[in-house]
């Protein structure tokens, strides 16, 4: 019964990982790539269920390992869809320090500056319009965050760019 419990622990974590790529990648608009790993995810998810509930094993260990299986490929599908599939975001920053632009061009990001009017019609106000790959976001933040700890950030993710640079 170990051997089962340890087989349905990790065909799980290999279906459900597949599984949320699948939807990352069906999202993206990546439809044939999405169907491909549907295929596989499916056929693992069959054989193990059919495993499972064809055993004459009554144990909880089993429906244990088969939902720890999910659990952790859950996660790990998680962290895969993050490193394997790239995308970019569009950041929009709401300061009211002039220079966050350029310090933010002196690092290597391109920086559209619009000037706008916020609720405080007596301060100056500036919207940044910055597109980075998604591995980058953190970084950015935290840059943003040393130099205008009140900057009003948003984030996006991007579906579509052209022209432009992208740090």
């Amino acid at each position: 019964m170990l051997l089962l419990c340890v087989k349905i622990f990790f065909a799980r974590i290999m279906d459900v990982s597949l599984g949320t790529v699948r939807t990352i990648f069906t999202v993206k608009g990546k439809d044939l790539i999405a169907s491909l790993i549907g295929f596989f995810e499916i056929c693992i998810w069959f054989t193990i269920v059919r495993e499972a509930l064809n055993t004459d094993e009554t144990s909880m260990w089993i429906m244990i390992s088969y939902a720890l299986g999910y659990a952790t490929g859950t996660y790990i599908g998680g962290k895969l869809s993050s490193s394997l599939i790239k995308t970019n975001f569009s950041v929009q920053v709401i300061t009211s320090n002039i220079k966050l632009a350029s310090l933010l061009r002196n690092e290597g990001y391109a920086v559209s500056l619009i000037n706008i009017q916020g609720q405080e019609e007596k301060n100056e106000k500036y919207m940044l319009f910055i597109e980075i790959r998604n591995k980058n976001l953190t970084q950015l933040k935290e840059f943003i965050h040393k130099h205008d700890k009140k900057a009003f950030v948003v984030v996006n993710e991007t579906k579509f760019v052209q022209n432009g640079f992208i740090k």
